[in-house]
């Protein structure tokens, strides 16, 4: 499981130690074994007798990990250890027990995978803060949770494993969609477990209310007698402000308990819907003036299907108001080396709850707008409202002084179909 950009031929073969093996055939999956788990075990057992106290984390993850799923018969280990880069601190140990170090990707979450000396295995070795130990935990857990996401990836892999590949890795790059798909529906739920602390937070947060909002409603300008669709509503604090001002919304968000709270709240001027604006929505096509979406995009890798129903159900001229994190803000909060990576990244909010989300660069952002189909009319880098000074001058100083969120608005022109 990967969350970097599919590799092409070169990079694939720049990160093999040694020649990179050639597939050049179809890929075999072995129905669920529950020798798989005690296989792991096994590993543990032995991993942890070789590097101790250097091991920090230790974790069977990938599809030997989910009962009931199909897999190639390969046992995957999630291992941190202080610092993955400094292959003189395990690898040797490693090596003297049997264990081959095989890839070495120190650009990528500092990534190095072993195979082992008389099991098959992929031993995955990061550093701690890695992108990838709570994607592996969120995709596991999940299926083992819920049968219909475990089968849905079981069908998928199926059909992938049936076609002819130059390379395995080209077979784990074709299962990112899937993947991709089941881990939004993952996060999703899991805004149900804290959407009362987050609709708190939102209410009298500065950042949400004196500084996101206000930049989205005087974007999205007089709406008054206007369809709008707040897509990803959250709690529903903007839905209801945009209702204040005259507007018929309907806000949309994939987590059911955000829906619960939103209903309950603001159910009095707004609808809300639980829905993923990654599938088709139950929403006429054409039908609506405005969509917001207020930091919601960001939480995609990708934005394709999301901004292709957005253009889908605005009208001609309709309008597209949207804020994302801001590319430099994360670039440099982060400490990440490359700004122009789409990278997977972890925080806190409300603080204490975990969430994901997506960096990517200014250029990435502006073309996947422009390639479903909008035309760009303000980008807009805003200041909190004066109120902000009063409620905390600190943080609003904050604000006035480095960049936090980015805007956009954008028209959705007519199609040639309807001009």
């Amino acid at each position: 499981m990967t969350s970097q950009e599919a590799l092409n031929d070169d990079e694939i073969a720049s990160a093999w130690v040694g020649e990179a093996p050639k597939l050049n055939s179809t890929v075999t999956l072995a129905d669920y074994d529950p020798e798989w788990p005690k296989l792991f075990e096994r590993e543990a057992e032995r991993i942890r007798g070789v590097l101790g106290e250097r091991v920090l984390v230790f974790e069977h993850v990938g599809s030997t990990s989910v009962p009931g799923l199909c897999a190639k018969p390969i046992i995957d280990i999630l291992l941190v250890v202080p610092d993955s880069d400094d292959e003189d601190a395990y690898v040797p140990a490693l090596e003297a027990a049997g264990y081959r170090l095989t890839i070495r990707e120190p650009d990528w979450e500092k990534h190095r995978c072993f195979k082992g000396p008389d099991t098959n295995i992929n031993l995955h070795v990061y550093s701690p803060g890695n992108g990838q130990t709570e994607r592996y935990r969120l995709l596991r857990d999940r299926m083992r949770a819920h049968p219909e996401e475990r089968d849905l990836y079981a069908a998928k892999k199926r059909a992938l494993a049936a076609k002819t590949w130059k390379y395995i890795q080209n077979y784990a790059d074709a299962k990112t969609e899937v993947i991709e798909e089941i881990l939004g529906r993952a996060r999703a739920g899991q805004y149900d477990a804290f959407s009362e602390a987050y609709a708190e937070h939102a209410e009298k947060s500065v950042t949400n209310a004196l500084y996101d909002r206000p930049a989205i409603v005087d974007l999205a300008g007089d709406v008054e007698g206007k369809r709008v669709l707040d897509a990803g509503c959250a709690a529903g604090h903007l839905s209801a402000l945009l209702a204040g001002r005259g507007a018929d919304v309907l806000g949309v968000d994939a987590s059911a308990g955000m829906v619960a709270v939103a209903r309950r709240k603001f159910g009095d001027v707004a609808r809300f819907e639980q829905a993923d604006i990654t599938r088709p929505l139950d929403v006429e096509a054409g039908s609506i003036d405005v969509v917001t979406a207020s930091l919601v995009l960001h939480y995609l890798k990708d934005w394709e299907p999301a901004l292709a129903e957005f253009r889908r159900v605005l009208k001609p001229g309709g309008l597209l108001v949207f804020s994302v994190h801001h590319p430099g803000e994360d670039w440099r909060w982060f400490g990440k080396e490359n700004y122009f990576e789409v990278e997977l990244l972890e925080d806190e909010f409300p603080p204490g709850q975990h969430v994901r989300f997506y960096r990517r660069p200014l250029s990435r952002t502006f073309q996947a707008v422009r390639d479903a189909g909008f035309e760009v009319d303000r980008l807009a880098e805003p200041m909190p409202v004066p109120e902000a000074d009063e409620a905390d001058p600190k943080w609003a100083a904050n604000l006035r002084s480095k960049p936090r969120f980015l805007y956009f608005r954008a028209v959705s022109p007519a199609r040639p179909d309807r001009a």
